[in-house]
């Protein structure tokens, strides 16, 4: 395994532990009924002092609501990628090997998501619709943590123009940035919850990541040295 690649992998691992102690801490220091209802809260005193400070903000909450439906786009744009070459090579095994990967981190995302709603860890510090939803973690910066730096990560193997190239990463960037802190200064998520999702998709990302780069390389090397 390269070295670059191994870095990856570690890296990817310690913050996927990091969120699993975090996740831990959350249920077990400074738990109090703070709550809606009086649902108990982990870190109490630094989620009720955020939530105080920043209030609660409808009109951030549902723009960065609707806006969450960009990183669905970006998922259906690679998943009609896939498909064509799926169409086109007459076989799954044919597609190429990222976005194959892709598919699998995007499931895995899901998966994340859908646990957490099941299993709810923390519940909202506000109602929504009247109803009191899961919080933890925040499913809006799950989903755009996880699958935006894909976007940049894929334009940068895949096109050949620099300056799109470069435009690609600042747009992403900037919306990601936008998103995150929308999602803070909702007031619609405790600040907590918005550790998690960040610790739990810098993990995930950065595990997709040198796994795809430890095949190319090796795809590489092996036909350097079959041409020799």
């Amino acid at each position: 395994m390269k070295r670059r690649e191994s870095k990856s992998f570690i890296f990817g691992a310690l913050y996927i532990l990091a969120f699993i102690l975090w996740t831990v801490l959350i249920q077990t220091v400074d738990v109090k009924p703070i709550g809606v209802n009086g649902t108990e809260i982990g870190f109490a005193a630094v989620n009720s002092w955020f939530h105080k400070m920043t209030g609660v903000n409808f009109t951030l909450y549902h723009i960065t609501d609707w806006l969450g439906l960009v990183p669905v786009a970006v998922c259906a744009l690679f998943g009609v990628i896939g498909l064509i070459q799926w169409t086109t090579r007459k076989s799954l095994l044919k597609v190429d090997f990222d976005i194959i990967i892709l598919g699998v981190y995007y499931v895995i995302i899901i998966l994340g998501y859908i646990i957490f709603e099941m299993y709810p860890i923390n519940y909202r510090p506000v109602l929504i619709n009247a109803f009191l939803e899961a919080s933890y973690p925040s499913s809006t910066t799950l989903l755009v943590l996880g699958v935006m730096p894909t976007a940049v990560f894929e334009a940068q193997k895949r096109l050949k123009n620099i300056k799109i190239k470069r435009l690609i990463t600042i747009i992403v960037m900037i919306f990601s940035v936008f998103m995150v802190t929308g999602r803070l200064l909702s007031g619609v998520h405790w600040f907590t919850d918005i550790i998690g999702s960040v610790l739990l998709c810098v993990g995930l990302f950065c595990i997709y990541k040198a796994v795809v780069n430890l095949r190319v390389n090796g795809v590489e090397k092996w036909n350097l040295d079959k041409n020799f």
